[in-house]
């Protein structure tokens, strides 16, 4: 078995690497990664050198490239994790967003569709249903909700799905879809919300909550969302997308709180910010289907999870010391400094 991940250099994409190369050892696994500000070499340091490993650095919209790869490779699975995914810089600039996450899982398709492959899998998100009532408890998302996008990076992960749904349907790409809930764990790159409060809060630095930190999400642990990935690319239906969510749900300020207990620290160390356009207020997955059909549930608690992220990023300082630096630098102070 031979699989392209792209994405692979990033939070996700760089777990399901270390997940797959651990359990699968005779199977050919290439990165495929742009090495964008989100894409970190390092994540996949302790994999360099495994000797069914590659790495190759490129774009995913470059046509070119993307047709001699697969000429060369002749790959059997490709998992795309490659995509611009954080919402405020879909807002600050959504173009890039739409040239990666749109006309990227175009290419890739075109690519499936004249080499031909085994497996087409599209990560995406559950952004795409847009968001739910805090006082509907009772609600959740289901893969029969409506696609109700509220952010030009969700738009642009929605616009892929139904790329990929059509390329299935009228091109017979053997294609499944994967929506997830918000992931956290290690190398989780620290724009995000659980990093960023860590380090933070290692820093003794201020904390910044959106709003009244009321917004409600859905935790899921990274390994478990990488196994259900597993899962799909080996046993799910073609043409089928499943809804792959932790049971974890927990407002923004309580996951604050919960990082600032764990550190000792204290809360004065947060601070409200003013909200972010068109801020969605609750995710909430049903993954009863990927359950009954694939056998995967969630096994991590968002409680032990957040132990297992805390100590990661207390045993790794200087992989996101080094991202903290520089650029990222420029950018926090650009989001955060006036507001």
């Amino acid at each position: 078995m031979k699989i392209i991940v792209t994405g692979g250099a990033g939070f996700i994409g760089g777990n399901f690497i270390h997940h797959m190369t651990t359990k699968y050892p005779s199977y050919n696994i290439i990165c495929l990664d742009a090495l964008t500000y989100a894409g970190n070499i390092e994540t996949l340091e302790s994999v360099m050198d495994h000797p069914k490993f590659k790495f190759v650095k490129g774009d995913i919209s470059d046509r070119d490239f993307i047709y001699q790869l697969f000429e060369e490779e002749k790959p059997d699975v490709i998992v795309n994790f490659a995509a611009e995914s954080h919402v405020d810089r879909s807002i600050a600039d959504p173009g890039i967003f739409l040239q990666t996450n749109i006309l990227g899982t175009g290419v890739l398709l075109d690519a499936c569709k004249k080499y031909g492959i085994k497996r087409y899998h599209q990560v995406s998100t559950d952004e795409v249903y847009g968001d739910l009532p805090l006082d509907r408890s009772d609600l959740f998302f289901t893969e029969e909700t409506p696609i109700h996008t509220s952010s030009p990076y969700s738009a642009s992960k929605a616009s892929a799905d139904l790329l990929v749904q059509a390329y299935c349907r009228t091109f017979k790409v053997p294609a499944t879809i994967s929506r997830c809930s918000n992931n956290y764990g290690p190398y989780h790159f620290p724009e995000k919300l659980i990093p960023l409060m860590i380090a933070n809060a290692l820093n003794d630095k201020s904390l910044p909550v959106y709003g009244n930190g009321e917004n409600v999400r859905d935790w899921l642990y990274v390994e478990d969302h990488c196994i259900a990935i597993d899962m799909i690319i080996h046993k799910g239906k073609v043409g089928e997308i499943y809804n792959v969510g932790g049971h974890n749900e927990r407002t923004n300020l309580e996951v604050v709180k919960t990082i600032i207990r764990e550190l000792g620290k204290s809360e004065d160390l947060i601070s409200y910010v003013t909200d972010r356009l068109g801020h969605d207020m609750r995710y909430a997955i049903d993954p009863t289907k990927i359950k009954n059909e694939l056998g995967w549930e969630p096994t991590t608690t968002f409680d032990e999870g957040i132990k297992k992220t805390i100590k990661w990023y207390l045993d790794n300082k200087s992989w996101w010391e080094n991202i903290i630096s520089g650029e990222y630098q420029k950018y926090y102070d650009k989001m955060y400094g006036n507001r």
